[in-house]
């Protein structure tokens, strides 16, 4: 007898047209936010195409705009499979990004992509372009897919137009990568002996990051698995979203409101209105108290020494954002909060590190960082910031860094009298919130990222200052972004613009206040020696010191 099996149809490949480059954009999950980004597509593309056709080659998008939608973004992880069904798979592909773009839609079609791979950006401050694209290449290194990387203003600079020659060529660019360097051998000094405790206890006596849903905004980035965090004493409590939404719900209104009448009794402002769609209300404030006081009696109830929040998927459609929470979280002075029988008040006179939408290099720096800066006796308020957008200013160049909604107050000048809550924008928050507005004050901090490449931990350090601006340049690069975000001036101490583009592996760069430069060198010595304990890979870059080495 004869089996025959209905066998499916495999398509042979297509070939990769001769000197043609594949140009395809990852979109947002959210169309609300799609179809206002997509002018800055248009013009980041018709860059990116000038500069493929006066190398002497042409670029062909690897799928049409819908007229319908009013974009021409991938928007969904299935749409990306599909687009790349059609895709050469020899072909060079540029990866386009003027907007923010969840990287989960395009990685699997990414991972077995063999042709070179290019990542673009428009160096522009309106929509979060080169933040999608760091996002991006923080996947693909994790992934250990190989890619070269290129970002430009107007496209009219020699160094991004000899860029796309070059990778067009070769297939290949690199970057100044000479401000990086291993850690050296580690000195005797009190600083090399708390870093080395610490991470002896932390993985003698283990700790516990809550998160309350994985994966936020196709951050695959912002995944650690259990194999490389379960070696440096830290594990994972999985929770649900959904189980915070329960506990809000049996939190009475006399106490969410307790603790509005804190915020503002402390100094902090809102800007209100009456327009739910539009504007910040006061029931909207209500809720966000309300998930504040149910994610500290979630995070007692399981011992947490961490904790984050995805939200942007699934709890922006039900309730306000979680940015408040987050803000004040990290902030040492905050609204007391009891354990539900009243007996306690939890995490009194600490901050609960908090990682921002559940990104999991956040949540080991940030774990490590307040340990250390607690035993040296600073302020441990630490916070993740978007890497947004910079400009030089007075012959330095000045980043912006911006957290979508909320820093700890205690990184404004005056605290909560700092801090003014401004409504989060309906294209990203349809159920909007609070944030904690503010500019960041001067002083020297250390930055940061934890982030996995060949199948390993690494973590990057360097040093920087937050510096003051005039008024107006501070409300011109507000207004050019997210003028309801609080903004952090930050130079980088020995490190160029390009180089830190070419280098950084996440569109998070994780920031924290020393008392003083020296101070802060100090800090940084016994983070190094920390993680250097645990087994993670320390790369010091720009003028990060070792004291005493």
């Amino acid at each position: 007898m004869t089996i025959t099996y209905q066998l499916p149809e495999l398509r042979e490949p297509a070939p990769a047209p001769e000197r043609t480059a594949i140009l395809i954009p990852s979109g947002d999950l959210r169309e609300s936010a799609n179809v206002p980004a997509w002018p800055f597509q248009q013009e980041l593309e018709r860059i990116v195409g000038e500069a493929v056709e006066a190398a002497g080659w042409s670029v062909q998008r690897g799928f049409a705009p819908d007229p319908a939608l009013g974009h021409g973004f991938i928007r969904s992880q299935r749409m990306g499979i599909e687009v790349f069904k059609d895709i050469p798979p020899e072909a060079p592909l540029i990866v386009a990004t003027a907007n923010w773009q969840y990287s989960h839609h395009v990685l699997a079609g990414l991972r077995t992509h063999r042709g070179p791979i290019l990542t673009v950006a428009n160096f522009a401050p309106e929509w979060p372009g080169l933040v999608g694209l760091l996002n991006l290449n923080g996947g693909l290194t994790k992934m250990g897919r190989d890619y070269s990387s290129l970002w430009t203003v107007d496209g009219t600079d020699a160094w991004f137009r000899e860029g796309i020659a070059t990778w067009l060529e070769t297939g290949t660019i690199e970057h100044d990568a000479s401000h990086v360097r291993p850690l050296p051998s580690l000195p005797t000094t009190p600083e090399v002996e708390l870093g080395r405790a610490l991470a002896e206890q932390l993985q003698r006596d283990k700790a516990i990051i809550g998160i309350f849903d994985e994966g936020c905004m196709g951050m695959y980035n912002a995944i650690i698995d259990d194999e490389m965090l379960n070696p440096l004493g830290i594990y994972k409590e999985r929770l649900s979203q959904s189980a915070l939404w329960a506990e809000m719900q049996t939190v009475p209104d006399e106490e969410a409101d307790a603790i509005g009448s804190w915020l503002r009794e402390a100094g902090m402002t809102f800007r209100l209105g009456t327009d739910e769609a539009t504007e910040l209300t006061e029931d909207q404030l209500r809720w966000q108290h309300k998930m504040y006081i149910a994610a500290l009696r979630i995070s007692d109830d399981f011992g947490l020494d961490a904790v984050g929040i995805q939200y942007q998927q699934g709890m922006k459609d039900v309730c306000p954002a979680s940015d408040l929470v987050e803000g004040l979280l990290n902030n040492v002075q905050r609204p007391p909060v009891t354990s539900r029988d009243g007996s306690r008040v939890l995490w009194e006179g600490k901050a609960l590190p908090n990682f921002n939408e559940v990104d999991e290099g956040v949540a080991v720096d940030a774990l490590v960082t307040n340990r250390i800066w607690t035993a040296m006796g600073m302020d441990p308020a630490t916070t993740l910031h978007d890497v947004r957008w910079g400009e030089e200013f007075d012959g330095q160049y000045v980043w912006v860094y911006e957290i979508s909604g909320s820093v700890p107050p205690s990184h404004l000048p005056n605290g909560y009298a700092d801090a003014e809550g401004w409504r989060q924008g309906p294209e990203f928050f349809p159920a909007g919130g609070s944030t904690i507005n503010g500019v960041s004050k001067p002083g020297e901090i250390v930055w940061s990222r934890v982030y996995v490449q060949e199948g390993v931990l690494h973590v990057d350090l360097g040093r920087g200052s937050v510096v003051e601006l005039p008024e107006e340049e501070t409300r011109r690069r507000k207004e050019a972004t997210n003028p309801e975000w609080p903004i952090a001036h930050v130079v980088l101490h020995g490190v160029s613009r390009d180089q830190f583009m070419g280098r950084h592996k996440a569109n998070h760069a994780q920031l924290v206040y020393a008392d003083d430069a020296d101070a802060a060198d100090r800090a940084l010595t016994a983070k190094a020696a920390l993680f250097e304990r645990l087994g993670v890979r320390v790369h010091l870059c720009g003028e990060a010191r070792i004291v005493g080495a």
